[in-house]
């Protein structure tokens, strides 16, 4: 089947099979940022942004993002590049396996709500599996970067 798609700002059209995955689909792209974790669409590693939507690669068809915009990590250095200090700060990023899927699911939250409170940030990245830190670390460096732009 013949798709079409946006992916980090280029038009890309292939032809590919029925049910081929968006994670393997966006891999063959060069997009190495998206991971194969779980595959069971349980721990958040295959995060992309559709339409700025954080949605699971590896339980998404390829042939439905065909029309669509999809965003992974390389394609939004600029924006990742803001808050990705604070979490390294913290030392949240210690194997860096988790890394951007949970960057990718912090840039979708500060879209959707510039200044969430601590419980909002701890929901919305509910999905991100980490088994180095915890999530605390993530969570005290996404609310480093809040304070620091506030002050800005």
């Amino acid at each position: 089947m013949q798709i079409k798609l946006t992916l980090n700002g280029k038009v890309v059209s292939a032809d590919v099979d029925a049910d081929k995955l968006l994670i393997d689909f966006v891999r063959e792209q060069g997009c190495l940022s998206v991971k194969r974790g779980c595959e069971t669409a349980n721990c958040g590693l295959c995060t992309v942004l559709m339409d700025g939507v954080p949605v699971l690669s590896c339980s998404t068809l390829v042939a439905r993002a065909s029309g669509h915009i999809v965003q992974t990590l390389e394609g939004l250095q600029d924006e990742a590049g803001e808050f990705i200090e604070f979490i390294a700060d913290q030392g949240a990023e210690q194997c860096g396996f988790c890394n951007p899927g949970f960057v990718m699911n912090t840039i979708a939250l500060l879209r959707e709500n510039p200044d969430p409170s601590d419980e909002e940030i701890k929901a919305y990245l509910a999905g991100n599996l980490c088994r180095c830190s915890g999530y605390e670390g993530q969570l005290r460096g996404i609310r480093a970067y809040l304070d620091f732009k506030k002050e800005v």
